[in-house]
């Protein structure tokens, strides 16, 4: 039922309420119900209690009027427990202590000093006093140093738990590059193979020779870049691990002109050096956009800019597609976007990829160029 409340906040409630209701009971029990000071003390005792936990020492002070003149204890020893187990200094729990003791020692009235004799019931009160005052302290500092432990013991084993995932990880992710690589590899391998043997194989067909040629040089390209994207799974979450030199902004005039598209390309030197990491962000957001046109929007025509101002800004549009061209029947994942956003979330940036008026796509990137981070894309 919604309306039954939960066990941990029936608890917390108990928790809360229980040594308050004990302290009243006590004062009352000592003092009576009448109307005199000791019923009000007790009260005003029971009451800061409700304190304890954001301001102990307050509740001390205001249950020793209430040991000093109404023989009330339960609610300064409550308090002065709270501030043992609340307060990381130790002279706060002996002062804290020693007024307590003091406080339930002397008589009432302050004239009755006089009276106190050096004998062994003099002594005995004052050994219980004390004994009890400074009892309640040291429990309550057994009471903190075993909670601190116990943050200690929880905090080293999440530690370890952290250690232990991010181990199985890089093994995992090690398996994984050894995969890609064995498979992938040897797949374009073989493609580069066919090309060579294609353009010896043909030597009067200048079309073909140059087609093969350029299979044969972007295979080797893909090789390249294969093997970097490898080094990066093995390496990644080592902040000492050298990572090797990938595309950036000085090859976005190849990648253009291999891309087989009508591009209008403007590149602005940044003025500040760019990361690499940055650089190489931006080069995969080019390289993504212009696998896209090609697939999805043939005949199109594209214009890529790229300038640094409050961070290096990547735009791609391309037109609507030509009605004559024909789309090449290339497969597609659907993850080339959604990984340019991730890589662009990783490195602090922004990315919009949405339609354009005009019938073509727009894909927008924004990369912080002061980013120092250890982790690679």
């Amino acid at each position: 039922m919604s309306g039954t409340p939960a066990p941990g906040a029936v608890r917390r409630i108990a928790s809360g309420a229980l040594p308050v209701l004990v302290a009243l009971v006590d004062g009352l029990v000592v003092n009576g119900l009448t109307s005199g000071h000791g019923t009000w003390l007790a009260l005003v005792a029971a009451g800061a209690l409700l304190l304890r936990r954001r301001a102990p020492e307050a509740a001390v002070l205001a249950g020793l009027p209430g040991l000093y003149l109404g023989h009330i204890a339960f609610a300064p020893l409550i308090a002065l427990y709270c501030v043992a187990v609340r307060r990381g200094p130790v002279l706060v729990g002996v002062a804290g202590a020693a007024a307590v003791a003091v406080a339930w020692f002397l008589p009432h009235p302050a004239a009755g000093t006089s009276s106190l004799a050096l004998d062994r019931e003099t002594a005995l009160l004052a050994l219980d006093c004390c004994g009890v005052a400074a009892g309640v302290v040291v429990l309550g500092r057994s009471v903190r140093s075993r909670q601190e432990r116990l943050r200690a013991a929880t905090a080293r084993r999440a530690w370890e738990n952290q250690v232990l995932t991010e181990r199985v990880l890089a093994t995992e992710r090690n398996r994984l590059a050894r995969e890609m690589h064995d498979v992938v590899a040897h797949k374009v391998s073989l493609i580069s193979l066919q090309a060579g043997a294609l353009q010896v194989g043909r030597p009067g067909d200048t079309d073909v020779r140059a087609t093969a040629r350029t299979i044969h040089e972007m295979s080797a390209q893909t090789l390249t870049e294969l093997r970097h994207l490898v080094g990066v799974l093995r390496t990644a979450g080592d902040p000492d691990a050298q990572d090797t030199p990938g595309a950036g902004l000085a090859d976005l005039t190849a990648l253009v002109r291999d891309s087989g598209l009508t591009v209008d390309l403007d590149v602005s030197v940044p003025p500040v050096p760019v990361p690499e990491p940055v650089e190489r962000a931006a080069y995969r957001t080019v390289q993504e956009a212009l696998t896209n046109i090609s697939k999805h929007a043939p005949g199109a025509r594209a214009r890529v800019r790229v300038r640094c101002a409050a961070g290096l800004h990547v735009e791609v549009h391309n037109t609507a597609p030509g009605r004559a061209a024909a789309r090449p029947p290339i497969p597609g994942g659907g993850h080339g976007l959604v990984g340019l956003r991730e890589r662009a979330h990783l490195l602090g940036g922004d990315f919009h990829a949405a339609p354009a008026p005009d019938g073509g796509f727009t894909v927008r990137a924004v990369f912080p160029v002061g980013w120092t981070g250890t982790r690679q894309p």
